[in-house]
């Protein structure tokens, strides 16, 4: 029982780790991955993309989910990771 205990909370601190991460990317625009790589990682996830800014050195993806739900993904523009997804209010 304590193992699992454990275990779950190593999980949960691993997972809590990119959403208190710094949303600024500090990658050199060489590294960046292209645009399509953005729209290709969002479509392989199920979202359907409406619009790719940059804002702070990071790609700021404008998305809906299957159920129509618009959100803002923060993405690495090196590793294509997400650093932070914020919802739409205004389309609850």
């Amino acid at each position: 029982m304590t193992t699992r205990i454990v275990a779950t909370a190593a999980l949960i601190a691993l997972a809590a780790g990119p959403a208190l991460a710094d949303e600024d990317c500090d990658v050199p625009m060489a590294s960046w991955q292209p645009r399509e790589a953005v729209r290709t990682m969002i479509e392989e996830r199920g979202w359907r993309l409406l619009r790719i800014k940059i804002h702070d050195g990071c790609y700021e993806a404008y998305v809906t989910d299957e159920n129509g739900r618009r959100f803002e993904a923060v993405v690495d523009p090196a590793t294509l990771a997400i650093i932070d997804i914020e919802t739409d209010q205004r389309h609850r």
